[in-house]
């Protein structure tokens, strides 16, 4: 299986990168970054591996760190990230 992100996803993670750099530096931007690489890997090989969020929309989400939560769908043999999302945030706003 492939991961593609949506431009959403990308403009998500890069703002929450930048968010994280500013605040705490750059080795604590790097360790999020090795974690969203290494959830990667582990979702293209157990791609089934979050919970199903949106049952209709087979919209599953998983939480990267204890504020960030990735949102993607399978299609096919695609694995598309639809957003990267702060929990700190309210939840209507999860996948608008």
């Amino acid at each position: 299986m492939r991961i593609f992100l949506t431009k959403r996803a990308e403009k998500n993670y890069l703002s929450i990168k930048e968010f994280i750099t500013n605040k705490w530096g750059i080795s604590v931007a790097e360790a999020f970054e090795r974690k969203a690489t290494d959830f990667f890997d582990l979702l293209e090989n157990y791609p089934e591996i979050g919970v199903v969020e949106v049952d209709d929309k087979q919209i599953r989400g998983f939480q990267l760190t204890k504020q960030t939560r990735v949102f993607y769908r399978i299609k096919g043999e695609r694995i598309i990230i639809l957003t990267f999302f702060d929990v700190r945030q309210h939840p209507n706003k999860k996948l608008q």
